[in-house]
């Protein structure tokens, strides 16, 4: 698990839920991804909905750079979001909007009892 300020901030130093979930925000480019949590974790091996904004004019939205290299350092962006999920509860359905490869906004949805 990584945490805002510790010195884990590669890619190869977190989780595995995590490193998919890096990988398949690369993936998107533009749009959005929804997932359920387990402790703190993404949990893609539940039903995991992902939308892609394809840009039909102009210059391509391919995947970044990072998604080619099997390590690299961890954005900012890509820590922010790693240490909020560590405080999301369990079931809660996050969905995630994706720009150029990397997470800019989170809405968590929480079934209250």
């Amino acid at each position: 698990m990584i945490a805002p300020g510790s010195g884990n901030r590669r890619f190869s130093q977190i989780s595995p839920s995590r490193r998919a979930l890096i990988r398949r925000l690369q993936r998107i480019g533009f749009g959005r991804i929804t997932f359920q949590t387990r402790a703190g974790e993404p949990d893609l091996t539940r039903r995991c909905r992902t939308v892609r904004t394809v840009k039909l004019v102009g210059s391509p939205s391919g995947a970044p750079f990072a998604s080619s290299l099997s390590d690299f350092a961890l954005r900012r962006e890509h820590v922010a979001l790693l240490a909020t999920l560590s405080h999301v509860p369990d079931d809660a359905c996050v969905t995630i909007e994706v720009l150029h490869g990397l997470p800019f906004k989170m809405t968590v949805e929480e079934v209250l009892a």
